[in-house]
């Protein structure tokens, strides 16, 4: 006789059985949950107070000499292997992919190997795409796709496995570049003339791997390891084959003031058998950077190409299109910036003049606008470039704002007044772009290939040109595809038609803070022009230059440029009643 089938509720194991309403209740909560909400995103808030911070060296290579002391002689070799270096160029040109390859690295004597090396730039490296034509290829989507943003893929080099909102917020800082290349290149570049690709008419070649601006890595093959304490390091391009000084000045008179400054010098440079060149190196924002330049605990976040400074809510994903966080991961977060960029999006006027110094460090903030002005630094954190960094205090809770990127400095109109906008088309206050240079001849005002007094142009075409890293932002005049109008500044000085940014435009529109940043310009005008300390380090710069090995008489054509706009900026100045008042 068969054994009787259990009842199918005795299958069910008795302690389940005993404890069915918890069981039951959890389920049907569950199935509540995945109806109404299956679709909605939970976003995590760091809520510790911790300082910790994951991403730490662990092989530091103390190296034979300073890598900036400026009393030494600086070299650099770079190996790598032909084909890796053909294909990356072929990717890059084919696709924009910028990948790294691997090289062995001899830095003031001292061998690496295996590090990392990709181009850098944006708009920079346009003519390494069009043939040497300048103008990026324009037209198709293959140009319309264009530059990849500084992150070598086309995805924001990210793996697979990166927070969605990273990705997209690395993908973000392509789209500013593709405008500029939709618009039909940059100033004197598009439109079929021969130079280079962006607006200070770089004319790069793979020919010429000795001349590219490429990023080195450290770390990018050995994990933890840094060259005394920088993972990254920035080789500038110089215009055609001169040296940025006007860079180096910018640099150099932000360290005088006290200003955080990239730290950076002139280097002979050498790539396989090819011939040496100087190059400028400078450190690369980063976290090490904050890290060994602010001695101050605080969270850096990084601005990216093509985001904004608008509240969007209080979704943290959403602004990670507009900020990189640069240190502290997992400890802190974004938080603090979404309650800045809330603050200001909903202060009033009144509101604003009295407690901006709850939220920002008023005199820190009041030196870096005056600086950018002082510097004609049209793509500056209003600029189309986002070049500037938030730096978020832990101690006092206030941020500060933090410069870098100044290929573009000294290239306005040297009777800018402390009150005018600095943008691509000259000094502001009427907006005149165009005007001539007073105080030196015309047409020797400005550093080799910077522009100088240049126009605006209205209508269809203008696009905004976004280069992180190589800072080339510029207005093309119609030839590709792109119909976009430029982002005009708001009242007190924004992009002048190129981007734009809330918290400068209000803080020099407001009277309260007139005090403040009249007594910052002052000061600065003292220490940069006044005491004729900006002349005496262009000498200084164009000796180091020379002592790297650099062309004698070019560096000496390119010093004389920079000085007579330094002479005029520094005359056209002296009289005004901000500096004498």
């Amino acid at each position: 006789m068969a054994a009787p089938r259990k009842r199918l509720v005795h299958r069910v194991p008795l302690r389940l059985r005993h404890h069915w309403k918890p069981a039951g209740l959890l389920a049907a909560g569950m199935a509540v949950l995945l109806i109404f909400f299956g679709d909605v995103r939970v976003t995590p808030f760091v809520t510790s107070a911790s300082t910790a911070d994951a991403d730490e060296i662990t092989e530091n290579i103390a190296g034979a000499v300073d890598l900036f002391d400026e009393s030494q002689a600086h070299s650099i070799q770079l190996e790598y292997s032909q084909t890796d270096f053909d294909d990356m160029m072929e990717k890059y040109q084919d696709e924009g992919e910028k990948e790294y390859i691997e090289a062995d690295l001899t830095v003031d004597g001292v061998y690496l190997n295996d590090v990392g090396i990709r181009l850098k730039g944006n708009s920079t490296l346009q003519s390494l795409r069009s043939g040497g034509q300048g103008g990026g290829r324009q037209g198709g989507p293959q140009a319309q796709a264009g530059e990849q943003q500084d992150t070598g893929r086309p995805d924001g080099g990210q793996q697979q496995d990166q927070p969605q909102g990273e990705q997209q917020g690395e993908q973000q800082d392509q789209q500013g570049e593709q405008q500029g290349q939709q618009g039909g290149g940059m100033m004197g570049g598009g439109g079929g003339g021969g130079g280079g690709g962006g607006m200070t008419q770089f004319n790069l070649s793979a020919s010429k791997p000795e001349e590219l601006p490429w990023l080195i890595s450290i770390d990018e093959y050995v994990e933890g390891r840094a060259y005394q304490g920088h993972r990254e390091l920035s080789l500038r391009p110089g215009v055609d084959e001169a040296l940025p000084l006007n860079e180096a000045l910018s640099l150099s008179l932000m360290a005088k003031s006290g200003q955080t400054a990239e730290e950076f010098t002139f280097t002979a440079m050498k790539v396989n058998d090819r011939p040496a060149v100087t190059r400028l190196m400078v450190e690369n924002p980063s976290k090490d950077f904050v890290d060994s330049e602010i001695a101050t605990e605080g969270v850096a976040y990084k601005a990216r190409a093509g985001g904004s400074f608008d509240y969007v809510g209080d979704d943290p994903t959403e602004y990670e299109t507009s900020f990189k966080q640069l240190n502290m991961k997992g400890s802190q977060d974004l938080s603090p910036v979404m309650k800045l960029l809330k603050w200001v999006d909903q202060a009033s006027d009144e509101e604003f003049a009295e407690d901006l110094d709850r939220y920002v460090d008023v005199d820190s903030f009041a030196e870096y606008v005056a600086t950018q002005n002082l510097i004609l630094n049209f793509d500056d954190m209003a600029g189309p470039g986002s070049n500037y960094v938030l730096w978020y205090d832990l101690g006092t809770e206030k941020f500060s704002v933090l410069g870098w990127d100044f290929n573009l400095t000294f290239s306005g109109t040297v009777t800018t007044g402390p009150d005018d906008s600095t943008s691509m088309g000259g000094g502001g206050g009427g907006g005149g772009g165009g005007t001539a240079q007073e105080g030196a001849p015309q047409g020797d005002t400005l550093p080799s290939g910077t522009p100088s007094g240049m126009p605006e142009f209205p209508g269809n075409g203008n696009g905004n040109g976004n280069g992180e890293g190589e800072g080339g932002g510029g207005q093309g005049a119609g030839q590709g595809a792109g119909q976009g109008a430029g982002q005009g500044g708001g009242p007190g000085g924004g992009g002048g038609g190129m981007g734009g940014n809330v918290l400068k435009e209000r803080f020099l529109a407001t009277d309260a803070f007139d005090s403040p940043y009249h007594a910052a310009y002052k000061k600065l005008y003292q220490q940069f022009y006044g005491s004729g300390y900006a002349l005496d380090a262009l000498d200084t710069l164009a000796a180091q230059a020379k002592k790297a090995g650099a062309d004698e008489a070019g560096v000496s054509s390119t010093a004389k440029s920079l000085s007579s706009t330094v002479t005029a900026r520094t005359k056209s100045l002296a009289t005004d009643k901000v500096i004498t008042g």
